[in-house]
């Protein structure tokens, strides 16, 4: 079964960090990017950071270049999104997909086996 599990989300005061975790299983993690996606209240989802697993390309949108950064270990099946100076305005549920087809890292259309969310909420 494909799965992807999120964690690391939580509440931080703004100019803070965290960082997200998501765990693959159950698919051929080296073969496939993995994007991180988020979706505040009332909003679509939209595309955040995204790693290729084949040749470490990345992809950051233009809201958060140069605050977050995405990583992945392959030994551990995961990706990580390490996020630095937390603005209000980055409050959302974070999901992270596989890309299934190249409709462009920041196109959720493109991507499948969304995990379940966490939550990251930035005080002001």
């Amino acid at each position: 079964e494909v799965q992807l599990v999120e964690s690391g989300g939580g509440l931080v005061q703004a100019g803070g960090s965290l960082r997200l975790s998501c765990v693959a299983s159950g698919f051929a993690f080296d073969e496939y990017a993995i994007g991180w996606f988020r979706q505040a209240p009332g909003k679509e989802r939209e595309g955040v950071s995204c790693i290729s697993r084949s040749d470490g390309s990345t992809y950051y949108s233009d809201s958060v270049k140069g605050r977050f950064t995405i990583s992945s270990d392959g030994a551990k099946n995961t990706v990580y999104l390490q996020m630095n100076s937390l603005r209000p305005e980055d409050a959302a549920v974070y999901y992270c997909a596989a890309e299934v087809a190249h409709t462009g890292a920041e196109d959720p259309r493109g991507f499948a086996s969304w995990g379940q969310g966490t939550q990251v909420t930035v005080s002001s």
